[in-house]
């Protein structure tokens, strides 16, 4: 990784982080009192279930030039979701961040318009993510099956994100890609922000083009937008070298203008500190135009989530 020595000589435009979380240590975030702990793939996360909270999150910030960012729904109790909107209203009250948040919302429930509504009350909402990934293989599963693409009620919902003016978070795995580019190219009024760099998990070469032909497909589609994010949840031993292909590949398909880098702290804090993370994009980037540079720091990320910074 980059040593801290090298923060001096790496120029780091201004910052708007379209993907981080907060939590504390209550019985709201059940995922943190699991017992025994959850395995998948993000592997032990022992050392981030404490209090992580907007003060920590600055302090951990502390020094680059954060101007925005998004918080996006950190598994909050399920039966209160606009429970989670409020607590980070309220931390934003206080600290201003986060900026903007996302928020969650079962897009099959029957009430999910007057979830939506409530979520809305509260100014920095933007829209929501229901995390999609499902595959057969154990640990890489987050929805509690694989169908919701394809059901006319979950459809349903989606459409309605457009028609109240909210973006969709879209967290999926390369091979639901294509399934996705068909859901988006029906509602081409979506506004959707694909998670993590598109979860380039396994690295051969054939799950590589399957990837790369996923991206592509969900770029095919103009209102599909990436977080170049969580490259060090899948790739615990990530350096600027290594992650520099997947980095400049996701540039060349989506475009400046559809990219907006992130931090997925403070999952991504078990493998990196935070400005390790964005002195990685500088370097990976240093050949850019100033600005280039400021869309995939702060632009694109403030335009998508329209956070007015």
């Amino acid at each position: 990784m980059t040593s801290p020595e090298q923060t001096t000589v790496i120029d780091i435009p201004p910052i708007a982080d379209a993907h981080h979380h907060l939590w504390d240590m209550n019985d709201h975030h059940v995922w943190i009192h699991a017992d025994p702990r959850i395995i998948n793939f993000v592997g032990d996360y022992e050392a981030i279930c404490r209090d992580y909270q907007a003060t920590d999150y600055l302090a951990d910030t502390s020094g680059l030039p954060l101007v925005a960012s998004v918080h996006v729904q950190a598994e909050f109790d399920p039966a209160n979701p606009v429970g989670e909107t409020a607590w980070l209203t309220r931390q934003a009250e206080e600290t201003g961040f986060p900026t903007g948040i996302v928020g969650f919302a079962d897009l099959s429930s029957p009430n999910v318009q007057g979830l939506l509504e409530a979520h809305a009350e509260f100014s920095r909402f933007r829209g929501v993510r229901h995390m999609l990934n499902w595959d057969t293989l154990p640990g890489r599963s987050f929805a509690e099956h694989g169908d919701h693409m394809s059901s006319e009620q979950w459809r349903s919902g989606f459409a309605l994100l457009a028609r109240m003016g909210l973006r969709f978070d879209m967290q999926i795995w390369p091979n639901q890609m294509l399934e996705a580019t068909g859901l988006v190219a029906s509602h081409e009024d979506a506004r959707v922000a694909l998670n993590h760099t598109g979860f380039p998990i396994d690295r051969d070469a054939a799950s590589m083009q399957l990837w790369r032909d996923g991206m592509r497909a969900l770029a095919s589609q103009p209102n599909v937008f990436v977080k170049i994010s969580g490259l060090g949840m899948l790739d615990h031993q990530w350096t600027a070298d290594s992650i520099r292909p997947i980095v400049l590949e996701t540039i060349e398909i989506f475009g400046v203008d559809r990219c907006m880098f992130a931090s997925n702290f403070p999952v991504d804090k078990l493998y990196s500190d935070y400005a390790s993370i964005f002195r990685a994009f500088s370097e990976i980037t240093a050949d850019f135009t100033a600005d280039e540079r400021a869309r995939l720091f702060a632009g694109t990320a403030q335009d998508f989530y329209a956070l007015g910074t």
